[in-house]
């Protein structure tokens, strides 16, 4: 080693340090935890592609991917849809009005998830939350919508629609800023409405945004759990909810560890839920690349 450079290599020697440490090392020991059984307190004891036979062969598995894959194909696009709307609304305002209502459309990303859990708990209440107080006005009978196989995991949706929406927001309002006031003005000037406007100028010129916010989204949604979780008053020993309607793969994984004590099983399940986020990217940055060809 050259004694010149010696400086150089220790002024990255900490991050080289932390980066083995605390991401290197997990990935590493998870991967092979992921081949043995193991509970933190005896031996592992390797049992091949058990971990994950017994996984992908589990009731509890298949009820988290559909109830995963529903989730996603609903939450993502409306969520979209639903950011996509609220920042032409800010757009479309300036001054006090428009940072009003860009502080208030934020307001439910920069709080916690227990609290956004806690309030919607109590909106969602049969006796005195505030939907069902709404419904009772329009003649509708009560809704357990947290205790109805029918209604939790729309109600689930709702609630991270409304947390994730502020962030997509900003995120597709800076976006449209950048949009030359120029092409507007073109738009116009060949007769084009508001709508036909923000079809066929505003859309195309938001490409890379929208791609941006839905593959976040796609990733973000692949790994829900905070706000299911404590929607259900979950435990360890004790979640999902009723006939485990809002169980989700991190959730299954966390009980598997911590519940059930099989860190080899929640292992493997991590490197699974891996795979599953890398085809998934992989697979939006393939569908891109062909469009960018075509």
């Amino acid at each position: 080693m050259n004694s010149r450079h010696l400086p150089h290599y220790l002024m990255v020697l900490p991050f080289v340090a932390l980066f083995a440490a605390f991401f290197l090392y997990p990935i590493v020991s998870g991967f092979y935890y992921s081949f043995h059984d193991w509970n933190a307190v005896t031996e592992p004891h390797f049992v091949g592609l058990a971990n994950y036979e017994r996984i992908v062969g589990s009731r509890d598995f298949s009820r988290a991917m559909w109830n995963l894959v529903t989730y996603v194909v609903i939450t993502v696009p409306l969520g979209i849809a639903v950011a996509f709307g609220l920042a032409l609304l800010v757009d479309s305002f300036s001054g006090f009005w428009s940072n009003l209502f860009r502080s208030v459309f934020f307001l439910p990303v920069v709080l916690p998830a227990f609290l956004a859990a806690t309030i919607w708990r109590w909106m969602y209440a049969p006796n005195f939350g505030l939907v069902n107080m709404v419904l009772g006005w329009f003649g509708y009978p009560s809704v357990n919508f947290l205790n109805d196989t029918d209604t939790m995991l729309y109600s689930l949706i709702a609630v991270d629609i409304w947390v994730s929406a502020g962030f997509n927001m900003v995120i597709l309002l800076a976006g449209l800023k950048n949009i030359p006031v120029d092409l507007y003005e073109a738009a116009r000037l060949d007769g084009a409405s508001r709508l036909q406007q923000v079809r066929h100028v505003t859309i195309p010129m938001l490409a890379p945004v929208l791609f941006f916010v839905m593959t976040y989204g796609l990733i973000s949604a692949l790994q829900v759990f905070d706000v299911p979780w404590l929607l259900t008053g979950s435990s360890f020993t004790n979640y999902g909810g009723r006939q485990n309607a809002l169980l989700f793969p991190v959730m299954d994984m966390m009980g598997r560890a911590f519940g059930s004590v099989r860190f080899g099983q929640a292992s493997a399940y991590g490197f699974i839920l891996t795979a599953l986020i890398i085809v998934v990217t992989a697979g939006m940055f393939g569908l891109r690349a062909m469009r960018r060809k075509a």
